[in-house]
């Protein structure tokens, strides 16, 4: 049997805000140079660590908080865990003090100014073999300033990290998988000629690596904190942080749909309130997306889908299912997350999902094509449905650039979500009401998104130098 390297939880994590590649990725990077340390029985020599950064991450680190993720990784904490609320106090402490502690044990001496270098002008570490636009090389020395151990890591999309020259291997690697499968056509055929839909052949697999219980309950906990994340979203107000003072806009907007809501229901049932405004699903799909990634933006606790980026598409369409279509159930939402998971396995381990390497097409649009197709499963639709579906999400997304302004997980992503979410439910539309087939193929389009970012120019591709970025210098 065939191994794949992608889970399931592998794309969908719990951490926070704001960037899966320049946030969650550095994070861990730093915990596993921290660890490693400790493994080669270096910890309590080190004196000094020096962090540097290239490429993207240097260019757009400060406003995608890659300079406090090292901080917190080297200090062992990790973004599934860590309370947001005392993020700033432990950053207060190192930068008043002039030191941190790694592991929380070993103290050494970092000063950020002086210790965390940004290479804005240099793509990659000097001599990696690995070739990826987000890389973070780090340095321990000794009392003397001799150099103990240095490794350079890449955060290649979505959380996950690699050291130079080594190839992405994920828990899916521990043990052969049942339905391995490595492109859309394969896991068609593979569905197909066993009678199963493409959501039996994910948990398939995902039961070869834990408990049939242990999947469920873990999925079912990922869609609680997407739901929670949607509700502090939608009850916090205020101006999002770092400068642009972007204001939160999810709160009022849910405000408004409640009232008008109510107001149509004091006289007629739901069905009529909705028959008074048959648009008002579209309009709190676009309130779900912008309410998580606000809270994204604010460094708050969100599912990575697959990056932080995009991480406002997938819940908004899973709310958007568990609210507006009947019949809408657990089993449902089950169907929705396997299949959309096997649709960014697809991505994941025949493109890229990092907005440094391909665009924002790697990240809102593998994020809509994920969340079209895992509607169209929910809803029933068959595995062809579903890769049409997911076909046509990508499709209209392909050529996204990625150019935050100011380096800021805000400026247009925020909206981006929104119109990703609002795309994904009618490209599900459009495949399940589809009765001839469809000329492209997912692999095709899947092909030609990474073609397509490979050949885009390095200053669309999230390091805030053209576009949006450049041509829009205040807000």
């Amino acid at each position: 049997m065939r191994l794949m390297n992608t889970s399931l939880f592998d794309l969908y994590k719990i951490g926070v805000g704001p960037s899966s590649s320049h946030t969650m990725g550095p994070m861990r990077a730093a915990r596993r140079f921290a660890l490693e340390l400790r493994e080669d029985g270096l910890l309590d020599r080190v004196a000094r660590v020096i962090a540097e950064l290239y490429g993207s991450l240097a260019l757009t680190g400060i406003g995608h908080g890659t300079n406090r993720a090292v901080l917190l990784g080297l200090a062992g904490e990790q973004a599934r865990t860590i309370d947001p609320d005392v993020i700033e106090s432990k950053l207060e402490e190192v930068r008043s003090t002039g030191a941190l502690y790694l592991l929380g044990s070993k103290r050494v001496a970092f000063r950020e100014a002086d210790d965390l270098i940004f290479h804005r002008d240099i793509l990659y570490p000097e001599g990696a073999r690995t070739q990826h636009p987000n890389g973070l090389r780090l340095t321990a020395l000794d009392e003397r300033g001799s150099a103990l151990k240095a490794a350079v890591y890449f955060s290649i999309g979505g959380g996950f990290i690699i050291a130079d020259g080594e190839e992405f291997a994920g828990p899916a690697l521990s043990r052969p998988l049942p339905f391995p499968f490595k492109s859309a056509a394969e896991l068609l055929e593979m569905a197909g000629g066993r009678g199963m839909c493409i959501s039996d052949v994910m948990l398939a697999n995902e039961c070869a690596l834990r408990s049939a219980d242990e999947v469920r309950a873990g999925i079912l906990e990922i869609w609680s904190v997407m739901r929670a994340c949607m509700e502090r979203g939608m009850a916090t107000e205020g101006i999002l942080p770092g400068g642009l003072k972007v204001r939160r806009r999810a709160a009022a907007l849910a405000r408004r749909l409640t009232a008008k809501e109510s107001s149509h229901q004091k006289s007629a049932d739901r069905q009529d309130a909705l028959m008074l405004d048959p648009l008002a699903p579209l309009d709190w799909l676009t309130v779900y997306a912008m309410a998580v990634n606000e809270e994204n933006a604010a460094g708050g606790r969100v599912v990575t889908a697959p990056t932080n980026g995009a991480a406002g598409v997938v819940p908004a369409v899973a709310q958007y299912y568990w609210r507006f279509t009947e019949g809408a159930d657990e089993d449902g939402l089950l169907r929705y997350f396997l299949t959309s998971a096997a649709i960014g396995v697809l991505y994941k381990e025949n493109a890229s999902i990092s907005g440094a390497e391909v665009g924002c097409q790697g990240e809102v649009g593998v994020a809509c094509s994920m969340a079209a197709g895992g509607l169209a499963a929910a809803l029933g639709g068959s595995n062809e449905e579903v890769e049409h579906a997911a076909e046509i999400g990508m499709e209209h997304n392909l050529g996204m650039t990625c150019d935050p302004i100011a380096g800021l997980v805000q400026i247009p992503c925020i909206e981006r979500n929104a119109m990703g979410a609002m795309k994904a439910v009618q490209a599900c539309r459009m495949a399940m009401n589809e009765t001839e087939g469809h000329k492209v193929s997912l692999d095709q389009v899947i092909r030609t998104m990474y073609l397509t970012g490979l050949d885009m120019q390095s200053r669309y591709k999230e390091t805030s130098l053209a576009g949006l970025a450049l041509n829009i210098i205040e807000c």
